[in-house]
């Protein structure tokens, strides 16, 4: 049974999401602070958090920011449900390692189906031991890990599963839609220029190594294989 933190300052809102949750069967608790929230996480690590933005005490970017810095926690989903639902709000909560994002009002239905989208996708993560290499990259699909010539390279959930793609997918072209079909889970809800945004940071972070990624203009992505 999964083990849903809910990340809200509004009672009732909270109320609402436990007794749908706890209806489809999972296991919830409740935090109305975002500092009451990282306590909580810390204490018992969850399956998976609802976080919302605009909390009493820490916002909740920072929130976001401090849960997939933790060695302990980066690899919990993280669903934001907020009122801000501008497309650069969307954008920037899943830049910064959301797993998804739901915009206030949203259908109860819809959100049970996004909780239990994510956490198919994060059970799929935890499959068997699985390692894969491109050129100076090493990934370590149970550990969560990546490697660039022997040095670990930390990535968010996104960029790993980004990274993850299109390593399975070598040598075969991604366009911007499939990716955000397949590592983001949503149907252009937001706009491909994340795919661009998340792209250009991961080959940052992979440094030279980094450079086997190659933009096909007009279309999406590639992994070439040296």
């Amino acid at each position: 049974m999964a083990r849903i933190l809910i990340v809200e300052d509004e009672q009732d809102l909270a109320g609402l999401l436990e007794y749908n949750l706890r209806a489809a069967g999972f296991e919830t608790e409740a935090a109305g602070t975002g500092a009451g929230g990282l306590a909580k996480a810390r204490a018992q690590t969850p399956d998976l958090v609802l976080l919302d933005l605009m909390l009493p005490d820490v916002a909740g970017g920072e929130v976001l920011r401090m849960l997939k810095s933790d060695p302990e926690l980066r690899k919990v989903p993280v669903v934001i449900v907020s009122a801000k639902g501008q497309e650069a709000d969307r954008i920037q909560g899943l830049e910064q390692g959301a797993d998804d994002y739901v915009v206030k009002p949203f259908s109860v239905r819809e959100l049970m189906l996004r909780v239990k989208a994510v956490l198919r996708r994060s059970d799929m993560e935890e499959g068997p031991a699985s390692q894969l290499a491109a050129g100076d990259i090493q990934l370590d699909t149970s550990r969560h890990q990546v490697r660039v010539k022997g040095e670990e390279v930390v990535l968010t959930a996104l960029e790993f599963r980004l990274l993850r793609t299109l390593i399975e997918r070598s040598g075969r072209v991604q366009t911007r839609e499939v990716l955000l079909s397949d590592v983001w889970g949503i149907q252009a809800e937001i706009h491909t220029r994340t795919v661009d945004t998340h792209i250009k940071r991961l080959r940052e972070k992979l440094g030279p190594a980094g450079d086997i990624i190659e933009t096909i203009r007009g279309v999406g992505y590639k992994l070439e294989t040296p």
